[in-house]
């Protein structure tokens, strides 16, 4: 009896013992397993994860996210192809290496493909050059500038909506892309087709050279449809054109091009959507050419698509230089409206109207000042401001040698009276994109 009490003694001695002991902590570490400092027997993120920058080439062969933990680099091109989703988080930054022609860096959706790239105005995803010295968090970088371009490529993106290319063709192979390749191919039926998000997206420092006066635009658009979403877009610095339309039918709102080397806003073949809200802000410096450059239908098909620009702001910044308001040519047809081009800095610039003659220079064809001041199709401004209207012509009178023909007065007077300068745009860009590289260096 007595070693049996002293066995119970000792053992609510080691009960009382055991409940005096702390309960087991839970072991922290990084539970992300795509981070490289991954531990698997971590139960607790202790917000250290550390991750490698990731280096994408060729085409992608299943759905990715890229997510806002790493930087992402472009080497030479990067291909979504048809029936893959490239995801890109809000903040990610993605960046093109360097090269040129061949190995000239670029993100390519190809017909068929999806980006989702939906960023907010606190964490705008943003595509620049490897030389930019921008670090994950970071909304803008210390060391290029505006009249830094030509350090990578761009972003394309190529759908299946209607496009008037030449020879009647309804499809097309977009510029600098080998056709053999296959996925350069833009252009179809589908009006409404989607090719995905891009919202809240800086395109920095690109337009680099594939071919001899071949360069990458900052965004170039062949064949999107109105399925896809295109808004709170920035484009700063870059080489060639900001955003170029390549038919289709894709609306795009908010819009800033801010110093580029060529066209601001550049739509081609047709394209039949609606830009509303943009600005295109370009200086000396950079060699830049028009505010806008617009082109009609090139073939026989898909030619009664209009397109419709309005609520925007076309403006030169610098003393010198050679920027110019606008260019419509080509057939082009569509409404501008409550545009302004304030060229003022350098005493005003014209907007230009192309004229085309034929017969020995003694009768006009079709072109954008026959669609200005004929019944149908129509080239209507509508509440513009600009400082004057400028028609000219690129045609001659067939003899040999040719001599170029000149444009009546009847013809100038007969634009002028279509184009009375309005009120204009009072688009206010630089609260629409305090958000991006423009406005966080204050340029705005």
């Amino acid at each position: 009896m007595k070693r049996s009490y002293l066995n119970f003694v000792a053992v609510l001695g080691l009960s009382a013992s055991i409940a005096l002991l702390p309960s087991c902590a839970k072991k922290e570490g990084c539970t992300d397993p795509t981070a490289s400092n991954y531990d698997a027997d971590a139960d607790k993120d202790n917000g250290n994860c550390i991750y490698d920058d990731a280096t994408k080439t060729g085409e992608l062969q299943a759905d990715e996210t890229w997510d806002a933990n790493r930087i992402y680099y472009l080497q030479g091109r990067v291909v979504v192809p048809s029936g893959v989703t490239l995801t890109i988080d809000a903040g990610a930054i993605i960046k093109g290496k360097e090269g040129t022609e061949t190995n000239a860096s670029a993100l390519i959706v190809a017909k068929g493909g999806r980006i989702i790239a939906n960023g907010t105005a606190a964490n705008p995803i943003i595509f620049t050059s490897e030389l930019d010295n921008i670090e994950i968090g970071q909304k803008v970088g210390t060391n290029l500038t505006k009249t830094d371009n030509e350090k990578w490529g761009g972003v394309i993106i190529l759908g299946n909506a209607p496009i008037s290319a030449e020879n009647g063709d309804v499809s097309a192979n977009i510029e600098g892309i080998p056709a053999n390749l296959g996925y350069g191919v833009y252009g179809g039926s589908s009006s409404a087709d989607d090719s995905g998000v891009l919202n809240y997206v800086s395109i920095r420092h690109g337009g680099i050279t594939i071919g001899e006066g071949n360069e990458l635009n900052a965004l170039t658009l062949g064949g999107v449809g109105t399925g896809t979403t295109i808004t709170n877009v920035e484009v700063y610095a870059t080489l060639d054109d900001g955003i170029e339309c390549f038919g289709g039918t894709v609306n795009i709102s908010d819009a800033l091009v801010y110093f580029q080397g060529d066209d601001g806003l550049d739509v081609d073949m047709n394209y039949s959507g609606t830009i509303d809200g943009f600005a295109v802000v370009h200086g000396d410096g950079v060699g830049t050419d028009e505010g806008l450059e617009i082109d009609g239908p090139e073939g026989t098909t898909n030619t009664t698509g209009m397109f419709v620009i309005k609520n925007g702001i076309c403006k030169y910044v610098d003393a010198t230089g050679s920027g110019s308001a606008g260019d419509f040519k080509s057939k082009a047809q569509g409404t501008v409206q409550n545009v302004t081009f304030d060229y003022s800095a350098l005493g005003g610039k014209n907007v230009k109207i192309r004229a085309s003659y034929q017969n020995g220079c003694a009768d006009p064809k079709t072109d954008a000042f026959t669609h200005l001041t004929a019944a149908t199709p129509k080239l209507i401004f509508t509440d513009c401001a600009f400082s004057g209207v400028g028609v000219y012509t690129d045609s001659n009178d067939g003899a040999t040698p040719p001599v170029t023909c000149s444009v009546p007065q009847v013809d100038l007077d007969a634009a002028i009276s279509e184009m009375t300068s309005g009120s204009g745009s009072s688009y206010n860009y630089a609260t629409k994109f305090a958000w991006g590289a423009a406005g966080s260096r204050g340029e705005l």
